[in-house]
């Protein structure tokens, strides 16, 4: 049990928690984001961070300050903190970078864990194999094998009160990342860092991220506090924390200054193309595009590294509100709608929707159905998994609609897209008081369908009648053949009657007394 992390709050995957981080006397909030400081090039003053931005930690390269001399001195004599200007937690980076950019690198996991610790860093890396994404079997199982003998040497190391991370590698292969994050898990090393992830998003392959990152949950103890390497954009934190990522590292607020890029929670722009600035940070809120572009080179990066920094934070937060509110995947699906490579994540996170169910709260804010996606979010699949604890009586009527004045089944039951059928007593519980699209879709109503086969497949014995309003031929497809089938709009005019007849307060009332459609004639 790692007592330096606590989980106060979750959604989906997602959580906010306290990363304790006893050197530093500081606890840290997370989801957090960690800006890069690179000991050569001061893009913003790190003394700033704390106070103007809300980073409690920052993140710096060891590597780089060991091998430039007259740094190295400083770091040594003064200490990181001091030197920095900064009285938040520091981690620090071992060269890992270096090694996987140039090949070679010259310091090991004991020699760099011991600098780091004597220049007062707070978490502390080894030197792992960040092996890329697409390379040979192979290669990602021999790199693996290198990172593992790395925790090992980690594990020796008289480190005292430095936290020390824990890199879990594995390349595109999901059995290997799994293993990974298993065998990580079993260190004594304080936190996880999803290793490589980089050039996957610098290729815009974020379904290819959320496999990795997802292989690696299942590997990794749900008291593991994970670090996704490399990831700064503002765009994807919503999609990354849903699958359960707690700390960020973002270079980009930088970088992306330099280039004369302008952040926002949807995609990049660039600063030469805007004619207003949508954002109300201090920057946006004092200049104009045309000012921005006046002010020389320096002061420009400077500006829009700030800009870039207040929307990061902002967004951060937002995602933690969100998982209070209970509505992460909503926020995710709003974020999947800036940019198709987001949609391709997104899609891809729902591919895990089994393993996201494990951990979703049972009860949170209402569910929004945004999208055909949201037919596979965990919310439906586990009101699916239920169905079979529920009490059927020996005849039902499953409708859109609400219940008869008179009929001959022993009970009436609604049905929603996406989720299905459930007892009138249920419609005041969560995830079944969804607000959801009045034109449902063909993927809406297939999950729906699903809903009834679960029911049926537990409840053989049961003759179930279901009143749908007009659902597609795909949907009804997969409706077993033992259910009889009534279509509520296949007459126009009684469609209209039955929208203003008198019923149950929340939808009006289905005619009982109509025949029910034979299965061919609804097909």
């Amino acid at each position: 049990m790692r007592d330096h992390f606590e989980i106060r709050d979750h959604d989906a995957a997602g959580r906010i928690g306290e990363l304790t981080v006893p050197r530093a006397g500081v606890t840290v909030e997370t989801p957090a984001l960690l800006p890069v400081i690179n000991p050569n090039i001061e893009t913003i003053d790190p003394s700033r961070l704390r106070s103007e931005f809300g980073a409690d930690m920052l993140i710096t390269n060891s590597y780089i300050i060991r091998t430039t001399e007259d740094v190295r001195e400083r770091a040594l004599e003064d200490g990181l903190h001091d030197m920095l200007g900064f009285d938040g937690a520091i981690m620090t980076d071992s060269g890992s970078f270096q090694l996987a950019e140039y090949g070679e690198i010259d310091t090991t996991t004991t020699e760099i864990l011991e600098f780091q610790r004597d220049i007062g860093s707070d978490v502390g890396t080894p030197v792992d194999i960040p092996t890329p994404p697409d390379a040979s079997r192979e290669q990602a199982a021999s790199d693996l094998d290198v990172t593992r003998q790395a925790l090992a040497d980690a594990e020796a190391v008289d480190v005292g009160d430095m936290l020390v991370n824990a890199p879990v590698q594995g390349s595109t292969y999901p059995d290997l990342r799994e293993q990974a994050g298993r065998e990580a898990a079993a260190t004594d090393l304080d936190v996880f860092p999803v290793g490589a992830v980089v050039p996957m998003m610098n290729s815009y392959r974020y379904d290819d991220m959320v496999d990795a990152v997802a292989a690696a949950k299942r590997g990794l103890a749900e008291d593991c506090p994970v670090h996704l390497f490399g990831a700064g954009h503002p765009m994807m934190f919503a999609l990354a924390v849903a699958l359960g990522c707690d700390l960020f590292d973002s270079a980009a607020y930088a970088l992306m200054a330099r280039d004369g890029r302008y952040l926002t929670v949807s995609g990049t722009e660039q600063l030469e193309d805007l004619d207003y600035l949508p954002c109300s940070c201090p920057i946006c809120h004092e200049y104009t595009p045309d000012e921005l572009r006046a002010v020389d080179a320096d002061e420009q990066e400077a500006l829009l590294a700030e800009h870039n920094l207040h929307v990061t934070f902002e967004e951060l937060r937002r995602v933690k509100q969100a998982i209070r509110d209970g509505d992460l995947l909503e926020l995710v699906e709003k974020r999947a709608r800036g940019h198709p490579a987001m949609a391709d994540g997104y899609r891809a996170l729902l591919d895990h929707a089994d393993q996201l169910e494990r951990i979703d709260s049972a009860s949170k804010g209402t569910f929004f159905g945004l999208s055909h996606e949201s037919a596979r979010r965990p919310e439906v699949r586990r009101h699916h998994d239920r169905l079979a604890r529920l009490s059927v009586p020996d005849s039902l009527l499953c409708t859109e609609y609400g219940t008869p004045s008179e009929h001959d089944y022993d009970e009436v039951w609604r049905v929603v897209p996406p989720f299905g059928p459930f007892p009138r007593a249920l419609s005041e519980t969560y995830p079944l008081t969804a607000e959801v699209p009045d034109r449902t879709d063909a993927a809406a109503e297939r999950a729906a369908a699903e809903g009834i086969r679960a029911l049926v497949e537990a409840n053989p014995g049961t003759e179930v009648t279901l009143a749908h309003e007009g659902w597609d031929a795909d949907a009804l497809g997969a409706v077993p053949e033992s259910v009889t089938l009534e279509n509520l709009h296949a007459d126009a005019d009684r469609a209209d009657a039955d929208t203003h007849a008198g019923g149950d307060a929340d939808s009006p009332e289905a005619d009982a007394d109509e025949p029910a459609e034979s299965r061919s004639e609804s097909e």
